[in-house]
């Protein structure tokens, strides 16, 4: 899953190697925090929230597979 969400949010940003990830794990639930280069949190947020909130059902439908939660969160690089 986590392969998924790196390719996501890698494919939206223009500085690929500015962006990583932490993963927490609390049991089954699974929080990836993902801080972009500067400029492109819109990007990956999009307009009005429609692009995160796309990856968010993404992961909501893809967390029965595996039998974890996965959550994201979006962050600014500093």
């Amino acid at each position: 899953m986590l392969n998924v969400i790196e390719h996501i949010v890698k494919s939206l940003v223009e500085n690929e190697n500015a962006v990583s990830f932490v993963t927490t794990e609390e049991g089954d639930n699974v929080t990836v925090t993902v801080a972009v280069g500067d400029g492109d949190m819109g990007r990956v947020i999009g307009k009005g929230g429609a692009t995160v909130s796309a990856i968010r059902t993404i992961l909501k439908n893809a967390n029965s597979k595996d039998g974890k939660r996965y959550f994201i969160q979006i962050g600014d690089k500093k």
